[in-house]
């Protein structure tokens, strides 16, 4: 088999035995796995362009399962080694393993972990997975099967979770056995092939329901420029570069995990609301809480180092254990002014998050830190600050030997301040004594204070950088030394306090752990509030309609000069698939493109670009909006927009959300116009909502008879033959302006006589399409059920919602009158029609 060829998996050698397939060979083994210098497991892995949507800085490890039948039930277990924070979820999935994927490629894993099993026969799990590992580049491992052991798992959950996730975690583990049994054997595989244990109840383990967010496919998330920009990876002209208002790096890895995972829970989502609505009408408090949060460091990924225990902790893990330790004191320290700014909050979310961050629960840790470490003792940046903090970290008078130590190293450092000044003065030259990790003290002179003259030979190791000279010489060499062997003693004696300290405070790790919950969910929720202040954001409010008054486009609105133009939107179920047509360049694509931006942006509890909007809960959202071929897969235009669609088509339904923009162009007009259409066909009786932009005018005129189906235009003002003026906003209807393709090339302009023969086809096609009846028996029974169907909406309306009185007897009135209106207009037009199908052609 020619992937067999290609494709290479590792398993572990140590701990899982090697195993050998007909097909796929486990032949390659696993070194064990340590730590690099930048403090990231080797299973991390540089990211690709499709993977630049998760985090690139977390090292994420996954398990996954599966069991067989016609209907297959997948498990998923996620641990983030570098948040501490481990997912378990179960998956009722379908053939298709959309879901199964959809969670994989949000996670972004640096490693999927399968059992032996699923290889030898290959199974659809398999080929899916392996699929999707080489589009994020990650790698995949497969272990024995009795790595996926459920009595393991509630052993590891009962043992490290912490205890307030224990009673869920109960619940959920008698339910999702797939989901356990992954539990087991990613923690396995993070225990004996890592090297890394938790200690007891410090890991935050939490079931992940399979329905609880809404999916959005990796082929959506990118077409809509949701977390990275088409053009520009490192622009922030996009949805996570609009919304990152966020002033910690845990409130930035909450959001974007919120834009990919936006919730489906209307009691979730509008407690975030009360809550920015509560940051934006009170200005004392926004500004309060935005201060305090500047103060306040990334202690999640600290709190995971702190907890993490390694199999061989080095003089290095020591030094951090003390760095971490001062980390901690000061991440308690700054949940006193946030609990202050919220001081007054009536949102049941900010007094959720006010009450863990209340400084009275985390007195405990403060003062267990306390007894060991120097109050005075603050979390430095510059190397020479970090060094000295190490040192003088641990209070005086605990150990004798240690205070000596100190001294010691007191003396050295003061011997080479000396050194310098004997050199300075003896040389007359001004010497600086610098300090780096690699050489400690060396020493810098300015080039133009040496000039011309060699240095003297005192000097060594010299070398010219930037206009400056950095050297050292042979004592300064043997005082760095002596100065590296009393700091080696002194880390050795601050070890044990270190340790002994670390202990203690890991048995209140769980409150550290909700404080950096809350502070994230508190910073998203600020800058929420700082976007809808300074943009003129509006609160939603969730219903079964969607609409939208002079709604704009979030990311064309703030990132560019000219002044965007509102539109209006609105859809039910009588409106759910709406045709938007119009010239070229004429704004179909924002209009479209800015209805799913405003739905993502609700769903994650955020303010929307408009003046009044109001939204249903949406379970997928689907975009098919780029036309590019994909050279990767070997595709064309027309095939890649193909392959897409029939994903759209395999999973949509009632509950979802599609845009679809420009279907069909990519092949022939006759064939694009009958594949648009029959796609058309489809997604009306899909029920979902559905916006689709095309030029194909047929497209617009067949389904505008079909029940659900209305048609839109792009308006556009002509004037003369040569110029013409887009006026970017939606119409009712679809384009009655023919050939603003032949009007647009003349603006371009394109050479005279090439323009004057595509005028001549142009006549003479159109006098053949007129000789057509454009009216049939069958078009006005349409239009009969669709009026209908449109008064019964429009009265179940009037019942649920709050009219009443003359004000509802006059809307009534008026709602008959118009409905007569329209129905004996239909009557008047079928007398002419000859009983002939107008849509046979087709």
């Amino acid at each position: 088999m020619e992937r067999a060829a290609t494709t290479s998996y590792t398993s572990a050698s140590s701990q899982h035995p090697t195993t050998s397939y007909p097909e796929y060979t486990t032949t390659t083994p696993l070194p064990r796995i340590g730590r690099r210098r930048d403090g990231r497991s080797a299973a991390a892995r540089p990211r690709t362009e499709r993977s630049t949507i998760a985090d690139p800085s977390d090292d994420v490890v996954c398990a996954i399962t599966e069991s067989r039948g016609v209907s297959p039930t997948v498990g998923l277990a996620f641990i983030n080694l570098d948040v501490g924070r481990a997912v378990i979820c179960q998956i009722s999935d379908n053939q298709t393993y959309v879901r199964t994927r959809h969670k994989l490629e949000v996670n972004g894993p640096s490693r999927v972990l399968m059992p032996s099993t699923a290889a030898n026969p290959p199974s659809k799990l398999f080929h899916m997975v392996e699929g999707c590992v080489n589009s994020i580049g990650s790698s995949l491992s497969l272990l024995d099967r009795r790595y996926y052991d459920e009595s393991s798992a509630l052993a590891y959950i009962r043992n490290l979770a912490i205890a307030e996730d224990l009673g869920a975690l109960d619940i959920a583990a008698k339910g999702n056995y797939f989901a356990v049994c992954c539990f087991a054997a990613i923690m396995k595989f993070v225990e004996f092939q890592l090297g890394k244990t938790f200690p007891f109840r410090s890991l935050r383990v939490a079931y992940e329901p399979a329905e609880g967010s809404m999916v959005i496919d990796m082929p959506t998330v990118h077409s809509l420029e949701l977390i990275q920009n088409l053009e520009n990876q490192k622009s922030k002209q996009c949805l996570y570069g609009l919304l990152d208002e966020t002033l910690t790096p845990m409130g930035s890895r909450f959001l974007r995990s919120c834009i990919l995972q936006p919730s489906i829970d209307p009691d979730v989502i509008a407690k975030r609301y009360d809550a920015v609505e509560e940051l934006t009408t009170k200005e004392d408090m926004f500004f309060a809480t935005r201060q305090a949060l500047k103060s306040t460091c990334d202690a999640e990924k600290v709190l995971t180092g702190f907890i993490m225990i390694h199999a061989n902790p080095s003089t290095i893990h020591t030094e951090q254990t003390i760095n971490r330790l001062i980390i901690v004191k000061q991440f308690a320290a700054s949940m006193r002014p946030v609990f202050e700014a919220l001081a007054g909050a009536q949102s049941a979310l900010l007094r959720s998050i006010q009450k863990n961050c209340n400084p009275r629960c985390l007195e405990p840790i403060y003062e267990i830190i306390g007894q060991a470490i120097n109050e005075d003792t603050a979390f430095a940046k510059s190397p020479l600050e970090m060094r000295n903090q190490r040192i003088y970290a641990v209070k005086s008078g605990v150990n004798g030997l240690l205070d000596v130590a100190r001294q010691t190293y007191k003396e050295s450092s003061e011997d080479a301040y000396r050194h310098l000044e004997d050199l300075s003065n003896q040389h007359s030259l001004p010497l600086d004594l610098k300090y780096d990790n690699a050489r400690q003290f060396y020493i810098r002179i300015s080039a133009n204070d040496v000039g011309d003259q060699p240095l003297p030979l005192t000097f060594i190791n010299v070398f010219r950088k930037k206009g400056m000279i950095e050297c050292q010489t042979l004592s300064l060499l043997k005082m760095n030394q002596k100065i590296s062997d009393a700091i080696v003693e002194i880390i050795a004696m601050s070890a044990k306090v270190a340790h002994e300290t670390t202990q203690a405070v890991q048995q209140q790790v769980s409150l550290l752990f909700r404080c950096c919950d809350s502070i994230a969910m508190l910073d998203m929720l600020a800058a929420f509030a700082q976007l809808a202040t300074s943009q003129g954001y509006v609160r939603p409010v969730l219903t079964d309609t969607l609409a939208i008054q002079a709604g704009r486009h979030p990311i064309r609105e703030k990132f560019h000069s000219l002044r965007y133009i509102p539109n209006d939107v609105y859809a039910t179920q009588q409106t759910r698939f709406q045709i938007i047509t119009g010239c070229n360049m004429s704004g179909k694509s924002t209009y479209i493109r800015s209805v799913a931006l405003m739905v993502v942006m609700a769903q994650i509890g955020s303010f929307v670009p408009a003046t009044y909007a109001s939204f249903p809960i949406r379970h997928q959202l689907f975009a098919r909006v780029n036309v590019d071929d994909s050279i990767a897969a070997s595709a064309s235009t027309f095939a890649a927009e193909m392959r897409e669609t029939a994903f759209i088509m395999r999973n949509i339904d009632r509950q979802s959300m599609a845009i679809l923009d420009e279907l069909g162009r990519g092949t022939s007009t006759r064939d694009g116009l009958t594949i648009a259409l029959a796609i058309a066909e489809a997604l009306v009786e899909s029920r979902a909502l559905v916006w689709f932009a095309s030029h194909f005018r047929d497209l617009a005129t067949i389904m505008a008879e079909r029940n659900g189906c209305i048609n839109l235009h792009l308006a556009v003002e002509m004037r003369g033959e040569a110029a013409m003026t887009m006026m970017y906003k939606i119409a009712e209807g679809y384009s009655k302006e023919e050939h603003y393709g032949l009007k647009l090339a003349r603006v371009v302009p394109l050479p005279a006589n090439v323009l004057h023969i595509a005028e001549e086809v142009t006549q003479k096609l159109d006098s053949r399409a007129k000789k057509k009846q454009e009216h049939s028996t069958a078009v006005m029974r349409e239009r009969r059920r669709k009026l209908i169907l449109s008064l019964k909406e429009h009265l179940t309306q009037a019942e649920q919602g709050t009219m009443g009185g003359e004000i509802l007897a006059n809307w009534l009135r008026e709602l008959q009158r118009e409905f007569v209106v329209r129905m004996t207009a239909i009557d008047s037009e079928a007398e002419g029609a000859d009983g002939t199908d107008a849509m046979s052609d087709y």
